[in-house]
């Protein structure tokens, strides 16, 4: 079966959370604090409230404060629209993560933003990705985007790399535009590479040439939970007729699949394309 979060152990998934919420807050304190980044969703809206206040009201508000505030509504809608369990878990993240980036000092390793950006960035996603493979996330934009792919089908991290850049104007206005620009590096790498890395929200087309249709057809069903659909055809080559099975499923269970296939018909052809756009009841495992 494909990797499904909500059967692996809760002490497991509460395990990794851990690590996750220790990378989140380091990866905040050495690339974005030390060189003063502004990464988009509402990390980097605490972040800019913390300077605003800070700057022009000489008031030090603490980051755990505002980002716990900011996620209240957004964990509302997400508990009662894509898991109990899962908004639960993101909550226990974002008070780790929040509390650890309060109590762990700044660390200032790199002069270089550039270096800064691209690393901050791919770590701030890879500390994502595990929060997300543990079936939860760091919450903010992510309760969003979830909600936006549940609903939808569709990966949504691309948009709201579109909704961050808003957030990265705004601290270009009122603190310079150099930093604002490497934060939209910080925020394009951070995002990029977490549509690399977790593709639940992603889906590939199967088209299968085989002389077995029924087992590969329950193959595809038994391993995804997906239909698939059988065209009658004739080889030009050889002029024999043949079955081709077409079937649409998510891309973390396209490699499983591929292999169950081949070791049913060692001579099927299989060819499988990415799907940008989809629509119609396509299924897809529930967050707990």
């Amino acid at each position: 079966m494909p990797y499904n979060q909500s059967k692996l152990p809760i002490l497991f998934r509460l395990f990794l959370l851990a690590i996750a919420s220790i990378l989140f807050a380091l990866t905040i304190n050495i690339f974005v604090r030390s060189t003063e980044l502004f990464p988009g969703g509402f990390t980097g809206l605490t972040l800019l409230l913390q300077e605003i206040f800070l700057r022009y009201f000489d008031i030090q508000l603490p980051y755990s404060l505002i980002i716990l505030l900011l996620n209240v509504f957004p964990a509302i809608v997400c508990y009662f629209s894509v898991g109990k369990k899962f908004t639960l878990l993101s909550c226990g993240m974002l008070l780790i993560s929040s509390g650890l980036v309060d109590y762990f000092p700044t660390f200032h390793l790199t002069d270089d933003m550039l270096l800064a950006a691209v690393f901050g960035g791919f770590l701030m996603a890879l500390s994502i990705t595990i929060c997300l493979y543990a079936g939860a996330s760091s919450g903010g934009t992510e309760f969003i985007a979830i909600l936006i792919s549940e609903k939808s089908g569709a990966d949504a991290w691309n948009y709201i790399l579109a909704l961050n850049v808003v957030i990265l104007i705004s601290a270009g206005i009122l603190f310079g535009w150099d930093k604002a620009l490497y934060s939209i590096i910080f925020q394009f790498t951070s995002s990029q590479t977490l549509s690399f890395l977790y593709r639940k929200y992603q889906q590939v087309t199967f088209f299968i040439i085989t002389d077995k249709p029924e087992d590969v057809y329950w193959c595809i069903q038994n391993l995804s939970g997906h239909d698939a659909t059988v065209f009658k055809g004739k080889g030009c080559y050889a002029g024999k007729e043949h079955s081709m099975i077409y079937s649409v499923v998510s891309a973390p269970e396209a490699r499983i699949i591929m292999h169950a296939v081949r070791k049913i018909d060692a001579n099927a052809f299989i060819n499988v394309v990415k799907t940008k756009y989809l629509s119609g009841r396509f299924y897809r495992q529930p967050n707990d």
